[in-house]
């Protein structure tokens, strides 16, 4: 029995040996060049996205829920009125009923409720003045985007500028080290298109005073990176 589980064993091992020794035996890469190149494309943001929030208090939870309900109601009746698809769209967010505990935590002494409309789109200018219109809710927060079609027609573009840098820094690098050329081994492209979203405190605050006025938006610009890497043969 123990010779059987011998012979069975060394057989396993033979077996892995003969496996691993093609790996083992495979050459090291030869005149092979490591580099990497990059672009940044900027870009104007073309989406805006606005959240609008309000907030009601009181004892009663029902009570709190339906004030909360009919302020929502009431800004998504004057919104959808503006509301164009891809334009101006109009839609509800975070909608939400907390209670309040006294000083030692253990009894509710109230309820606060929380809703939210978003507007977005690519009318700037049109969500902001609807923002300024809906009397029921104010700003919370902004964000600013790049509608798909866009992020993808500057991605392109960026990757077509990190790859030509690419070859161009290949080949000068090669020549440096005294070849005549190169051959790509492997290359790997990244990219990155941020989107940014700030609070807007001071808009809020135009917005509960002065319901009918526009609120002040500035897009700005994103920056679209692609990195390539990789590494080539350098060929004589």
């Amino acid at each position: 029995m123990n010779r059987l589980l011998s012979k069975t064993l060394t057989a396993a091992c033979v077996a892995t040996v003969s496996v691993a020794a093609p790996a083992q035996m495979l050459p090291p890469p030869q005149d092979a060049l490591t580099l990497a190149a990059s672009a940044a494309v900027d870009v104007q943001y073309d989406l805006l996205s606005m959240t609008l929030s309000a907030t009601r208090e009181g004892s009663d939870a029902s009570t709190v829920q339906s004030q909360l309900r009919q302020a929502i109601d009431a800004a998504l009746a004057e919104a959808r009125k503006a509301q164009r698809p891809g334009q101006i769209d109009v839609r509800t967010g975070a909608f939400s009923l907390t209670p309040r505990y006294g000083n030692r935590g253990a009894t509710i002494t109230g309820w606060v409720g929380n809703g939210e409309v978003v507007l977005e789109g690519r009318d700037m200018a049109g969500i902001a003045a609807l923002a300024g219109r809906l009397g029921t809710v104010t700003v919370a927060r902004v964000g600013y985007t790049l509608a798909r079609e866009t992020r993808e027609r500057i991605e392109a573009e960026a990757v077509a500028q990190a790859i030509t840098r690419f070859r161009a820094r290949a080949g000068d690098y090669a020549k440096q080290f005294g070849f005549n050329g190169y051959t790509v081994r492997e290359v790997h492209i990244g990219t990155a298109d941020p989107v940014i979203v700030q609070p807007m405190l001071r808009q809020r605050m135009v917005a509960a005073e002065a319901a009918d006025a526009s609120i002040p938006v500035e897009a700005g610009k994103a920056t679209v990176t692609v990195t390539v890497n990789g590494s080539v043969q350098m060929t004589r």
